[in-house]
């Protein structure tokens, strides 16, 4: 599978909640907002780099080829979001990551695309736990995904069950995947990954 088969999609359509209601794709991690530390992940990886969001579209569009909102409004979370880069990307497989989680593995995609196999879609594991956010997907999943989200469904992981899925392991990095729902967990992550003085 060639970079020009795969389109990425950075999430970053949440309220923030747990983060004050801040957006937090924009959020200053070492000095640059978190969406920038994502997409460095997927740049040159991918044939195009979304970034769903339902605000500051303008402050995002610098960050990403394209900026593409929520097909329906009302943050109606993740599978949403999923189902919007599935149906604006241009090529077969999406890969999607959530914005805040800036220490993805350098390796991410190309790991995702030796691990599909034969399946619809590939989802990283830590070795303990699924990262339903973190995938590679078939673009023509699209309808199936729309049917579901017409039908009710706001569950990531089961709609996954309904395809032809593979675990994806990542547990040599489970720390790749800490995603920062508060200001605290910014900061202490933002102090791991300092560097030792020489």
């Amino acid at each position: 599978m060639t970079p020009n088969e795969l389109t990425g999609l950075i999430l970053a359509g949440g309220q923030g909640r747990r983060m004050g209601g801040v957006d937090k794709g924009l959020v200053a991690f070492h000095g640059r907002p978190l969406v920038a530390h994502v997409r460095e992940r997927l740049a040159g990886r991918v044939a195009e780099v979304l970034i769903n969001a339902n605000r500051s579209q303008a402050e995002y569009a610098v960050l990403g080829d394209r900026v593409i909102e929520d097909a329906e409004g009302g943050f109606q979370g993740p599978l949403m979001g999923i189902y919007s880069g599935l149906r604006a990307a241009a090529t077969p497989w999406l890969v999607v990551v959530p914005c805040d989680t800036p220490a993805l593995p350098e390796e991410l995609v190309a790991r995702l695309v030796a691990g599909l196999g034969d399946a619809d879609i590939a989802v990283a594991c830590d070795g303990e736990r699924l990262h339903p956010v973190v995938a590679l997907t078939r673009t023509a999943l699209a309808d199936d995904l729309a049917a579901a989200l017409a039908g009710g469904e706001r569950k990531i992981d089961r709609w996954y069950a309904r395809h032809a899925w593979r675990r994806v392991d990542f547990s040599d990095c489970p720390a790749a995947f800490a995603n920062l729902n508060t200001e605290d967990e910014k900061q202490r992550l933002e102090a791991s990954l300092v560097s030792p003085d020489p």
